[in-house]
């Protein structure tokens, strides 16, 4: 089987910009590129290893950590998609206690225990647990291990806080690269860092491209204007940029 990436994307269901992506940070190289048209193709190799890129992000796993998660010399495959199998069936099960829960909540019927969702967080929480061996993983875990509903509440209302100011500075036509838009990069690095994990230069960088390239996080920022992920995202390729020099 071999397909081009428009193909691949249907397959899939990942757009074609985040397979570009994907291709750029090495997560996901196609199975060749034709020397002369540029075209990229795709085959069984690539579908396996899509299937198991989309296991870690339904556990919320960061790209860079998928990354690092699979070219670990320690990977086992045929573990990882046996889990993403277990992942799959928790989710159907809990979807079809959902629609069941449909007719019942009809006629009247008390059907809150159909919300529980404790063993899909559980099994969640064993496959970080065994997977996230990554340095920002581990970081982030033990920084967090004591915050309580609340605190993570009030640290992801900061975070909506600096995307409204993203949204606020694209919206009055401040360029990306104005002390303003370059100051409020600085503020979302310093404010990761304090609540969550190291966010050096490298990983903001990596944040920036997959504010775009990630359509969960792209939806997310937009919400507060069309436009913001992307006014974020190139802001921080701006302030990136100027580190190096």
């Amino acid at each position: 089987m071999k397909m081009q990436i428009k193909k691949f994307a249907e397959l899939t269901g990942v757009s074609v910009r985040t397979l570009h992506y994907y291709d750029e940070i090495g997560l996901l190289k196609p199975s060749s590129v034709d020397r002369f048209t540029g075209y990229r193709y795709y085959d069984e190799s690539s579908v396996l290893r899509m299937q198991e890129i989309l296991f870690y992000r339904e556990l919320d796993f960061s790209l860079k950590s998928i990354a690092e998660i699979l070219s670990s010399p320690n990977y086992d495959r045929e573990k990882a998609l046996k889990e993403q199998k277990k992942l799959l069936t928790l989710k159907k099960e809990r979807l079809e206690r959902l629609i069941l829960s449909i007719d019942n909540a009809v006629k009247g019927e008390n059907v809150m225990s159909a919300f529980d969702n404790s063993e899909f967080e559980a099994y969640k929480a064993e496959a970080k647990e065994k997977w996230g061996n990554t340095k920002a993983y581990a970081e982030f875990s033990e920084k967090t291990k004591d915050y309580s509903k609340e605190r993570f509440a009030d640290i992801n209302t900061g975070l909506e806080y600096i995307c409204r100011d993203f949204a606020e500075l694209m919206q009055s036509g401040a360029e990306p690269s104005l002390n303003e838009a370059q100051a409020l990069v600085k503020k979302l690095q310093d404010y990761i860092t304090e609540n969550y994990y190291t966010c050096t230069d490298e990983i903001l960088a990596g944040l920036g491209q997959m504010y775009i390239a990630d359509e969960r996080f792209k939806s997310n920022i937009d919400k507060y204007a069309d436009g913001t992920a992307e006014y974020a995202s190139k802001a921080i390729a701006i302030y990136t940029k100027r580190q190096t020099i």
